[in-house]
C-alpha cells in the first residue's frame, strides 16, 4: 500500500487504483443478510441497483445471495466513485 493522498486517503491497491472508505466484507455480509432490501448496494453507493433489488426482493433472494458472495470473493468491486473496496 502506498502513501495516502487527499484524493485517496486509504492509499492505493497494487494496480494503482485508490481504495474506498467502504469495506467489501461489510458490503458482502449486508448483501447476504439484507440483500432482498438492497442494503449492500446502498452501502457502497449504488442506489440504482439497490432500488432494483428492493423492488424485486433481491431477485427473489437469488440475486442478493450471488451478489453478496461476489462482494466477498472479488478484488475488483468498486464503490459509486469507482474506488476499489477495501478487504
Amino acid at each position: 500500500m502506498s502513501v495516502p493522498t487527499p484524493d485517496a486517503p486509504y492509499g492505493f491497491d497494487p494496480q494503482g487504483r485508490p481504495y474506498s472508505d467502504k469495506s467489501k466484507i461489510v458490503a458482502g455480509i449486508l448483501q447476504i443478510f439484507l440483500g432482498t432490501l438492497g442494503i449492500g448496494r446502498f452501502y457502497v453507493g449504488n442506489t440504482g441497483v439497490g432500488i432494483a433489488q428492493l423492488l424485486t426482493c433481491g431477485g427473489l433472494g437469488l440475486w442478493a445471495l450471488i451478489d453478496g458472495i461476489i462482494f466477498l470473493v472479488s478484488n475488483d468491486r468498486t464503490d459509486s466513485k469507482g474506488r476499489v473496496l477495501r478487504g
